[in-house]
């Protein structure tokens, strides 16, 4: 029996073309002038000291942008970068159709949500927070980033199972990744592949067109 929806963003319940149309040009345009009036972001300050310049922290944070790098310091950037965006209403976040109303159900059929995503909790917070649908934040409780793990690796599953309080085989993974979702299953966990924008799937994990058809057993 599931207890716990695990889920991750970026093809799964939001668009990829708002990650990598929107939020990571809104960031990527801002990063300059974020170093140079944040001198004292703890972020900053590490890249700043490891490489010797805010110049060359800028150039850094730049080139992990461009190349779609996962880096940690980058992230924690980004969702600072973010926050004013949604503060002021420039940003909102899109979701699929059919994912609030699938959240929302299981939610209130009493499953615990919970999201798995390379965007730090900061900037998981400000997506749900600032929806199309509205403040989502309240239907989760559980929020992991790869502070936690890469996402493609087994042990990073184990802990998040560990921290919700329940045993890996009562958490449904959700992703649009193969990698990750074979990374899940190695710790135990059940999986749900979105195939929402044609990919092939290699038929490792049970595939969805949508949140739709997924769960239906447990009246939601």
């Amino acid at each position: 029996m599931i207890r716990v929806v695990l889920t991750d963003i970026e093809g799964t319940t939001t668009p990829i073309t708002f990650v990598h149309r929107t939020l990571f040009p809104y960031a990527r345009e801002r990063l300059t002038a974020w170093v140079a009036t944040h001198p004292d972001d703890p972020e900053v300050a590490s890249l700043t000291a490891e490489l010797g310049s805010a110049e060359a922290a800028v150039a850094q944070l730049l080139a992990w942008s461009d190349a779609d790098v996962k880096a940690t310091a980058l992230k924690a950037i980004q969702g600072r970068v973010w926050a004013a965006g949604y503060a002021d209403g420039t940003l909102v976040a899109p979701l699929y159709d059919d994912v609030v109303p699938k959240l929302r159900a299981w939610h209130a059929a009493g499953l615990r949500l919970a999201v798995f995503s390379s965007g730090s909790v900061p900037a998981q917070h400000l997506l749900f927070g600032h929806t199309s649908a509205g403040d989502l934040r309240p239907l989760f409780s559980g929020w992991f980033d790869t502070t936690t793990g890469p996402k493609r690796e087994a042990p990073s599953y184990v802990v998040i199972a560990a921290r919700l309080e329940v045993a890996p085989s009562e958490v449904l993974f959700l992703s649009d990744v193969e990698a990750e979702l074979d990374a899940a299953a190695e710790a135990g966990m059940a999986t749900g592949l979105l195939a929402r924008d044609g990919q092939v799937p290699s038929g490792r994990h049970p595939v969805h067109a949508d949140f739709s058809s997924i769960l239906r057993d447990q009246g939601a």
